[in-house]
């Protein structure tokens, strides 16, 4: 019975906007979960690559190219972050303006039984043509919005996808770049763990020549 006069219907539309914020913040969580998951094998693939950047350097940049992939997928998750919390304020907005316009309605009810059968001049006869009117420019402006977000959603998530494409190829010249880098960082570790100084740093160190050093070899020369 409930259902033949649209009670079960109208509750239903009712709790549309807060099951879909439910199930947008599901699926948040499930992708800030797969941010921190993918950090965590950026930083595994880097240690790898430090590990063996001096032993096996074709171990080194086969680590560092997953660690690229590892990147693109974590910016592109980084992008479906964004739009779904961008989905769920527009949402929220949606429905704080969708209860604020049945408010309105509300009161203007309750006005129409307040003045009903007043006569006392036509002011307010034309306050209740203007109501109607704002009530559906409202409508009209909320629609028009809702249809330009979502055609930006749409570009935007084109625009993702085309910037991310399947299978792209990490940048040879960038894990080569990378690569040397882990290199000069390991060769840094080594030096500062034996105590080796540079052969330049060496020389620099020895102490000059005296006067009575330089003067046989100066004979030296001359004969």
């Amino acid at each position: 019975m409930w259902s033949w006069f649209g009670g079960a219907a109208a509750q239903k539309r009712k709790d549309a906007p807060k099951n879909a914020i439910l199930a947008l913040r599901e699926q948040l969580d499930m992708l800030q979960k797969r941010e921190k998951h993918l950090e965590n094998q950026m930083a595994e693939q880097e240690a790898v690559a430090k590990k063996n950047v001096a032993s096996n350097k074709n171990a080194a940049k086969a680590a560092l190219r997953r660690k690229k992939v590892h990147e693109k997928n974590f910016e592109q998750t980084q992008s479906q972050v964004a739009q779904l919390e961008q989905q769920i304020y527009a949402i929220e907005a949606a429905n704080i303006n969708h209860e604020t316009l049945n408010a309105m309605k509300m009161a203007g009810t309750a006005m129409e039984k307040i003045h009903n059968g007043m006569t006392i001049d036509k002011v307010d006869e034309t306050m209740y043509v203007f109501i109607p009117l704002a009530i559906y420019l409202q409508i009209s402006n909320r629609t028009r919005d809702k249809l330009r977000e979502q055609a930006a959603l749409n570009e935007e998530i084109a625009q993702v996808i085309a910037n991310n494409p399947l299978g792209e190829q990490p940048d040879e010249d960038e894990l080569d770049e990378e690569l040397e880098g882990l290199e000069q960082e390991a060769m840094d570790e080594r030096m500062l763990n034996t105590g080796t100084v540079p052969v330049a740093d060496q020389l620099n160190r020895l102490p000059a020549p005296t006067n009575a050093e330089r003067k046989p070899a100066l004979l030296r020369i001359c004969a």
